[in-house]
């Protein structure tokens, strides 16, 4: 574990079996896992004791994982890892537009790969792993201005968008059709490839003026903003 703390992780799982692995890989590490099998008692247990994590299954009884996820996005904040079977794209989309923060599938299931998202979530929550926008970016939404140390960053108006929406939310996966909607005020129609133009745009002007690139392609969903650790670690 090294520098992560303990943490209070709510696993919603219908199946005994999977469950059951979870619950003994996060006790393994340390942590303080709670397990129910259906998506009412989900947010049942969330709202007597909200945990710090949630591995969400997307396949449950009643109420599936995108509805507990839309439902617990209307009081809490708390971080979810979304595990299903379902492996496509579009369901991949459907996770993260639902609130989900990370999606994982379970075929193949790959415990070691389950902790290591946690893991990596918790560091977010933690604040042990520092993904906030560095210092030397400035962000004027008055003036719809952006600045490096100081320096100017000649933008667009659609990548001055784009910057403002990543910077807001470093960490967060956004899909395409979430940074669609970033892109022009006027609604316009305009394709996935827009997006990826325009990020790109947007990628090199922050290297050649800050010298980094904290834009990082999730393959098959979107993008993701973390600046660069300093200490190169």
């Amino acid at each position: 574990m090294n520098d992560i703390q303990p943490a209070d992780v709510l696993i919603v799982e219908d199946e005994p079996r999977m469950a059951a692995l979870l619950v003994d890989y996060l006790r393994a590490e340390g942590h303080r896992p709670r397990h129910v099998a259906d998506g009412a008692l989900a947010l049942e247990a969330v709202r007597e004791a909200e945990p710090d994590l949630i591995l969400l299954d997307i396949m449950l009884p009643g109420l599936d994982g995108l509805s507990v996820c839309r439902e617990l996005r209307r009081f809490s904040a708390v971080p979810v890892i979304m595990l299903t079977a379902l492996a496509e794209e579009a369901d991949r989309l459907a996770g993260l537009d639902g609130g989900a923060d990370d999606y994982i599938a379970k075929a193949p299931f790959s415990p070691r790969e389950i902790m290591a998202r946690v893991r990596a979530r918790l560091r977010r929550v933690q604040g042990l792993y520092d993904t906030r926008k560095p210092a030397g970016l400035q962000i004027d939404d008055t003036a719809w201005r952006a600045t490096w140390n100081g320096q100017a960053l000649d933008l667009t108006p659609v990548e001055f968008r784009l910057l403002r929406t990543f910077a807001a939310a470093p960490g967060r996966v956004f899909s395409r059709e979430q940074l669609l909607d970033q892109l022009h005020d006027d609604h316009r129609i305009v394709t996935d490839r827009a997006v990826d133009t325009h990020v790109k745009n947007l990628r090199r002007k922050l290297a050649l003026t800050a010298g980094a690139d904290p834009i990082h392609s999730v393959y098959g969903v979107g993008y993701r903003f973390e600046w660069p650790d300093e200490s190169g670690a």
